[in-house]
């Protein structure tokens, strides 16, 4: 059989067979007198077995280990792991629908905040943070909100807003001590008081996400974002927030 031959019998393009040539996965036969490849039903076979393989979704590298092993038992190796594979896509696909259909609902109800979408935990807490947009400081810290929520890793997003949602209650009161720095010197003696202030109404779940010395990566940024007494305060306050918690400890 020629190569158009062999790859309408076994359902591939001349193409996939000579790509399959060049990685090594099946060998070149012999050649007639005339140049043309002969290929013949150990060929077809073992094409066959190719292109079932690449549609299970077996990556090529994979297929070169199953076919080195003549006894299978590297086929079934992959096979196991590739089901696995296609469960956690599954599980992912079934995660985002449902995360889809939720945002799907506040779209028809009119609820989808304007910012969205946006978690589940984030929602909730904004809707706890109700009666405090008169706040510069309540406006900027959305957007911050909005920051984290999009840039924190999902295992770490859900405990930190648990952590935010348990200062809510107090939210006014951050918010209002971080108005009143606007306009002062980041070494003024209000920063300090401020600091102390903000550090007694922050949560010790908290403590948790407040990084090390020169760890705060992209979410350093935030700091750059607020006046300069404020930023000094907030370090300052997760500081101590930080130290209260080792203490305790």
């Amino acid at each position: 059989m020629r190569i158009g031959e062999v790859a309408a019998l076994v359902g591939v393009t001349p193409r996939a067979v000579r790509h399959y040539h060049h990685l090594g996965l099946l060998p070149e036969p012999l050649r007639r007198s005339n140049g043309y490849r002969e290929y013949g039903i150990r060929d077809a076979v073992l094409l066959a077995r190719i292109r079932r393989l690449t549609e299970l979704g077996v990556g090529l590298d994979e297929v070169r280990d199953v076919l080195a092993d003549a006894e299978g038992h590297d086929l079934r190796e992959v096979l196991e792991e590739l089901d696995a594979d296609l469960a956690r896509q599954e599980a992912l696909l079934r995660e985002r629908r449902s995360r889809l259909a939720a945002l799907l609902v506040q779209a028809q109800e009119g609820s989808l905040l304007p910012g969205g979408p946006v978690s589940p935990e984030l929602a909730g807490l904004l809707a706890s943070l109700g009666g405090t947009d008169d706040s510069p400081a309540a406006v900027k810290d959305r957007e911050h909100l909005a920051f984290l929520d999009a840039a924190t890793p999902e295992e770490r997003r859900v405990s930190l807003m648990a952590a935010l949602q348990e200062m809510s209650e107090h939210a006014g009161q951050v918010y209002g001590l971080l108005d009143d720095l606007v306009g002062q010197a980041p070494d003024s003696p209000q920063v300090a008081r401020a600091a102390e202030a903000l550090a007694a109404l922050l949560p010790d779940s908290l403590a948790a996400h407040v990084p090390g010395a020169g760890a705060w990566g992209p979410a350093g940024a935030l700091y750059e974002d607020l006046a300069p007494a404020q930023a000094a305060a907030v370090r300052r306050a997760l500081g101590l927030l930080k130290r209260r918690q080792g203490e305790s400890a």
